[in-house]
């Protein structure tokens, strides 16, 4: 196990946009029992990396990391999660594992190999569950700002939940306190990206599945943690409220999976949004590692 604590001191990766890179991706579906998952392929033959948001969230959260994985050479695709996005709203099943097999559902209908799947927060889970359930299709799993495992919720978070999520103001509560999850920094398209958000929460069905996601158990995630041996790196930010101390939480995991750590100084529950920069080199030299390339092929 290796931690890294990086700050804004630290310069990382150049992550601005490259004509290059080409046109962006078009949406494209994968119809499964239950609903259909949306994704975005920006092709080529490098080795896959599938990215997962979090819940509430949408797949152009990874938006800042893609040109440094492009550059490096690898095929990224982006997947809305069940709930969200351009993914259908209604499921009998909202669990991280449920998620976990619709990433297997897409790395077996890409027939592309093994891929590094990157999940945040309950995604991170997902991430873990498709390594359980397929370890030949996975080859690595970064759990970006991991909540994999229950915590007590405070009297006052239950209270602020059940007003919050009342009508008429529920899209506006989630909303606000997915701005508060960027304590550091915002990125320069935030309110753009912020209104879409809004736009797609208001579509039906969209807060319900919220709703339900919020009040899973993750016991079943944490159970097959130590069980697991996927190559992973964890990567929390030192001020994401999502947990009392950040930083032991992302120790405490880390010594579970026997993975490598990186700390982002002042980041919140997004550090690869909130500070790409910081994040990028790190995890591209991860990613090299599990795909078997050396530094020269970067």
């Amino acid at each position: 196990m290796t931690t890294q604590l990086v700050s804004a001191v630290t310069f990382g990766a150049d992550l601005r946009p490259s004509p290059a890179l080409g046109p962006p991706t078009q949406t494209r579906f994968l119809e499964l029992d239950g609903g259909r998952i949306a994704y975005d392929d920006t092709g080529g033959s490098g080795p896959l990396i599938l990215a997962l948001p979090g819940m509430g969230d949408l797949r152009s959260e990874y938006r800042l990391l893609c040109p440094a994985l492009l550059r490096a050479g690898y095929r990224v695709v982006t997947m809305d999660v069940r709930g969200f996005g351009e993914t259908s709203a209604r499921w009998n099943d909202y669990s991280a594992h449920a998620v976990g097999r619709d990433a297997l559902a897409v790395i077996n209908h890409l027939n592309a190999g093994a891929a590094v799947i990157l999940g945040n927060s309950f995604a991170a889970g997902s991430a873990l569950w498709a390594a359980h359930d397929a370890p030949e299709r996975v080859r690595g799993a970064v759990l970006l700002g991991p909540i994999v495992r229950d915590q007590k919720p405070s009297a006052f978070s239950r209270i602020a939940l059940n007003i919050g999520f009342a009508w008429p103001w529920r899209v506006w509560f989630w909303t606000t306190f997915w701005d508060s999850l960027f304590p550091s920094a915002k990125p320069a398209d935030h309110l753009q990206i912020k209104r879409a958000l809004l736009s797609n929460l208001r579509e039906p069905g969209r807060m319900a599945a919220l709703e339900a996601m919020i009040n899973l158990s993750k016991a079943d995630t944490a159970a097959i943690i130590p069980k697991t041996r996927v190559s992973t790196l964890i990567v929390m930010g030192t001020r994401d409220p999502d947990f009392p101390d950040p930083a032991a939480e992302a120790h405490r995991l880390a010594e579970q999976l026997g993975a490598e750590s990186l700390i982002v100084d002042g980041a919140g529950h997004y550090p690869h949004t909130e500070m790409p920069d910081l994040v990028a080199p790190k995890l591209l030299s991860f990613i090299a590692r599990v795909h078997g390339r050396s530094s020269n092929d970067l």
